[in-house]
């Protein structure tokens, strides 16, 4: 038989109803508003079917063992490093796996902008889990909302809660963006990053890392948003920020220490980054 609560160790916090009514009301807390968190460690028969949906988008992070969710007549399995994100208002079943349960971390949330970050996370109906490559600071966060909503649910407190969220679901956007360790692109931007003084030709960086030219090319624009070679640049104008703000270097040496050795060349393509010279830039008052 399924159980929703009543495991061994479990934590539970429920904003009451009538609360979360008023924050929604609320600036801040209108926008995002975390209504019930918890943590579930082995918890054997969890599940929960709702043809309905829920009010809130759900967000369960399984840390050990195994279970399951099925939307849109699609059932995926459940590993460790795993978040699934249900988004309100989407007919869901899920449970734990019944040999090797799973242990979850878990938080509802409402508010004007959760669709936003669901979007820029990957979330679809169809698509409700992403592979977490850090998820020790997902449930650190997780943690972190479920030990504040135990506590007084005042109104200050749903604001914390409401900023914690706020980063948990940012780290999962970012997780979903950043290419994981040891892959084609990953391998290629760390080898980028330690050649910020030279020139790269694609061709070459490709089949280094083992993939074709225009593969590298889609790699690169889904990670960064851009080519190789601007990528590449940016590292290089990083550089240059560094060493104009902690050194005293000439200008010319600082466009050499980048791989640019025409110094007129170098203070064209840092303008057009930052819309002004290196020397301005350098001249700026900071911090």
């Amino acid at each position: 038989m399924e159980r929703a609560e009543g495991f061994e160790r479990e934590r539970l916090s429920v904003v009451p109803r009538p609360l979360v009514d008023a924050a929604l009301t609320r600036l801040v807390t209108r926008r995002m508003l975390v209504t019930d968190a918890g943590y579930f460690p082995r918890a054997r028969h969890h599940g929960r079917h709702r043809p309905g949906g829920a009010a809130e988008t759900i967000v369960i992070v399984c840390v050990a063992g195994s279970g399951w969710v099925e939307a849109e007549g699609i059932r995926t399995r459940v590993g460790s490093s795993t978040a699934i994100v249900i988004p309100g208002g989407v007919a869901h079943s899920y449970g734990a796996d019944a040999t090797d349960p799973w242990t979850i971390w878990w938080c509802h949330v409402r508010g004007t902008d959760v669709l936003e970050l669901i979007e820029a996370a990957g979330i679809r109906p169809d698509r409700l889990t992403l592979s977490l490559r850090q998820v020790e600071r997902v449930t650190a966060l997780l943690d972190e909302i479920s030990v504040s909503l135990a506590l007084q649910p005042a109104p200050a407190r749903l604001v914390a809660t409401s900023g914690m969220a706020w980063r948990l679901f940012t780290q999962l956007v970012v997780d979903r963006a950043l290419p994981s360790e040891g892959a084609p692109v990953e391998r290629a931007m760390r080898y980028l990053e330690e050649r910020v003084d030279g020139r790269v030709q694609v061709a070459e960086l490709a089949a280094m890392v083992g993939v074709s030219s225009s593969h590298l090319a889609a790699l690169f624009r889904q990670a960064t948003g851009g080519g190789v070679h601007a990528h590449h640049q940016a590292l290089k104008m990083a550089r240059a920020r560094a060493l104009l703000d902690t050194t005293d270097l000439p200008v010319a040496e600082v466009g050499r220490r980048i791989g640019l050795d025409d110094p007129f060349y170098f203070s064209r393509q840092f303008r057009r980054t930052h819309g002004m010279s290196p020397r301005a830039y350098r001249e700026q008052r900071k911090g």
